[in-house]
Parts: C-alpha cells; structure tokens; sequence
C-alpha cells in the first residue's frame, strides 16, 4: 500500500494538519498503530504541560522528630499519631 499525505483534524484546537509520508514511516517504524489525534503545536503543547508537572518545587512541612526533638522538613504532610523522624533517626530505625 503506497502512503501519501493526509489532512487530519486536531482533536483540541479544530486545525486541519498533515500527516505526512515520512511521519507515516515513522510511525509504522516505532510499531505505532494510530494515526496523530492532535497537531503538533498541541502534541508539544501538551508535552511542556507534562513537563512543568515534574518541575514544580515539593511541597515540604516542618515536623518535630519522634525521637531526638529537633525540627526537620519532610516531604509528606505529618499525620497525628505517626512518628515523623529527622534524617538521622530515620537511618537508625531502618537498620
């Protein structure tokens, strides 16, 4: 079966794009059955919102340590009645 360029239509924007012979092939390469549902200014649209996810600062809370007092920040929001511990006890109680 011969390829040749086809007008698709972008499932978020509405915009006709090509998908073209040579993207065609590089699908078929890679083993991917589906033709594009989005362009690609919205395909990298939603590749940087991906992205801006992972880059985003963690969120850190401060909590007193279980077993020696002093304060430290932890990842998780501190639940009542859950040991939080500061990096050295947290090593101790692991081994």
């Amino acid at each position: 079966m011969a390829l040749a360029d086809k007008t698709l239509v972008c499932r978020d924007c509405g915009q006709e794009f090509v998908f073209t012979v040579g993207e065609q092939e590089f699908y078929a390469s890679h083993g991917l059955q589906n033709e594009p549902g989005r362009c690609p200014e919205c395909r990298a649209a939603r590749r940087r919102d991906r992205q801006d996810g992972y880059n985003r600062p963690r969120e850190v809370h401060t909590a007193v340590c279980a077993d020696c007092g002093v304060e430290t920040t932890v990842p998780f929001q501190p639940r009542e009645g859950r040991p939080v511990y500061c990096r050295d006890c947290y090593a101790k109680h692991r081994v």
